[in-house]
Order: C-alpha cells, then structure tokens, then sequence
C-alpha cells in the first residue's frame, strides 16, 4: 500500500478521526490504495502494516448531498452482520465532511476473492466453478430470507408499487441521455409496463446482485457480500432476475463489460432459477419480466455511458464500444419478455 494519499482520501485527517473515535484501532501509519470494483462509490483499502480496512465515500466532484448514501450503506450492512449473510464488520460512520471532505465510512477488510471473468474461473476448474456460482444463489436466499423488521429495516425502502416505481425511474433515466434513435427500447418499456408481475412478499433487496459484488474464500463459499449502494426494501425477484441477466451473457468480442459464463463448469441460467426457488420456496414463474427488466435497466445504463461518452466526458479504452453493445440488449429483453 502507499503512504501517499490516494484521490479522495486524507489519510493523516483519517488517521486523527479514527484514533479520536476509536482509540487504539489504529497501530501505525497509514498507507492506502484504491480498489476497483463498485459502481459509483469509492473504495480504498488502507492498513497500518498490521490490519487492514475498507474506507467507501461518494465519487469525487459529487455535489449532491450524499450523507445519506453513506449512512444507507452502513446501515444494511451493519444491520444484516447479525444474521447468517455474509457482510464485512462496520467500524464507524462518518457524516462529517470536514474529515475527508465528504461523509465516508470504515469497515474491517474481508479476505476473499472477486471473480470478475471467465479466465479467472477457469483457472479453478469447473467443479469449483459450479460451486462458486451455485453459492452465489444460496447466498441470495439467505439474504431475502432476512426479516427487516427483526434487524431494524422496517423503514428501509418502501415496497408498495416498487416495480412501477422502477420502471418510471428507469424510463426517466433513458429520456435523460437519449440522443439517438434506438429501435425497440420504448417498445420494451411500454410491454413491461402492461405486463408488470404481483409482487412476492418485500424483502432487502441488493439492487446490483453478481458474481464480482461478492468475494470468494479458500473454501469456495462467500465470504462477503459487498457494494450495497442500491440496496432497499422491494421485490426480491428483482435481484434474481438481474442474476440470470448476468449468467445469460455471452463474451462479445471487443466488448469492455465481462462476463464468467464461458467458464467451464459455469451453471446454466435454469440451474440457477432452480436452485433459488428450492432454497427460497418463492414462485419464480414470472422470471422471464424480471430478467426482460435486467435487460432494460442495463441498456439504459449503457446509453447512459455512450450518451456521455459522445459529450467527451469518459476517460478511459472501450467506451466507444459501448454504443454498439445498446440494441444487443434490448433485442434480449423483448425476446426474453415474449418467450416468458
């Protein structure tokens, strides 16, 4: 780690705010460096040479108020460290922007691994593969198992008329980074808008729910469930639909989104459904909606990348692709909502 202070991050304001806070956690300087992975919010590892945390605060130039997001982060993980959902301990909470300049918050480091691509799973061989991803969905379960108002959430989210509440949300997102014709998207929107499902009973719902938002121990199991930025109380079919997205995928050459479904051992989509709906007991007949509405949600995202990138305001390879990546995702989730 460096001892420099990596964008975002003091480390010798950090390091006073600890030892006033928590003192004696911190044994000597310390280093930081920031880690990949997350989808807006920044993610440092820092040490003092004998332990080691996680600092998450908002992106950087961000000028909303943004002590809420912290505060929702901690508070889910915190809340859900006391049932069997694997979820790194909380150390504190900081709503201070004077520290750091923003609100910010500490939790202890988890030891695992983030499987991001197929070659990283390839290298374990398709039986730890099968067991990794098969996990994945055991996990799920136990975390839409979670009662909220046992571990404090009642008041998390507000689960009546989520789908619709989504789908508008969703909707206004396109409108606000559409600048080019885009052939089949408002027909998507409009037929999973006449076609929305009954929602299950609410549970905690993660809102980003894949493969690389978890880390993997030595023995193959999870060992943490990270980057809850998302996370609220709604539809927990929403998480598995965004699950099976991911597992559909194929490697799209010259594409810079990843994908672990070409590695050898990898489940089929169908397994996974299956082995959520047995361990969770939920009707998963109406999947195909969900997964259509995976597929809806991500091609706005991505528009929203392209529309950004054509505004020069990307940094970075591959993001002249992503224009190109929009109509493959639609066409899956018309055909997905019409074979359902």
């Amino acid at each position: 780690m460096s001892k420099g202070n990596p964008p975002g991050l003091d480390l010798e304001r950090l390091r006073a705010h600890l030892d006033r806070e928590r003192p004696g956690l911190v044994a000597g300087p310390l280093g930081a460096e920031l880690v990949e992975g997350g989808r807006s919010n920044l993610t440092y590892a820092v040490g003092d040479g004998v332990r080691r945390w996680v600092v998450r605060r908002p992106p950087l130039g961000h000028v909303l108020a943004t002590a809420h997001d912290m505060r929702r982060e901690h508070r889910v993980i915190s809340a859900l460290r006391t049932t069997d959902v694997p979820v790194p301990e909380t150390v504190l909470l900081c709503e201070d922007e004077d520290v750091i300049g923003s609100p910010f918050y500490v939790m202890e480091f988890a030891e695992g691994t983030p499987y991001r691509t197929a070659e990283q799973l390839a290298a374990i061989g398709p039986d730890r593969t099968r067991t990794v991803v098969l996990g994945l969905a055991d996990t799920l379960v136990r975390l839409h198992a979670v009662d909220p108002h046992e571990v404090g959430l009642a008041d998390f989210g507000r689960p009546d008329g989520f789908l619709e509440r989504q789908l508008r949300r969703w909707g206004k997102q396109l409108e606000a980074s559409r600048n080019r014709d885009l052939p089949g998207i408002d027909a998507l929107h409009q037929a999973l808008g006449l076609a929305l499902p009954h929602s299950p009973a609410p549970t905690v719902v993660h809102g980003d729910y894949r493969l690389d938002n978890v880390l993997v121990g030595a023995d193959d199991t999870v060992t943490a469930v990270l980057d809850w930025e998302m996370s609220t109380l709604g539809d927990p079919l929403t998480d598995l639909g965004l699950l099976v997205m991911y597992s559909e995928q194929q490697d799209v050459p010259g594409s810079p989104l990843t994908t672990t479904r070409g590695a050898p051992g990898h489940p089929e989509p169908a397994e996974i459904v299956e082995r959520y709906a047995a361990g969770s007991g939920r009707d998963v007949t109406a999947l195909p909606w969900y997964t259509a509405f995976a597929y809806f949600k991500l091609a706005v995202i991505l528009e929203g990348i392209h529309y950004r990138y054509t505004l020069g305001q990307t940094v970075g390879a591959g993001f002249d692709r992503i224009g190109q990546l929009v109509p493959l995702f639609i066409d899956n989730g018309l055909t997905t909502l019409q074979e359902g």
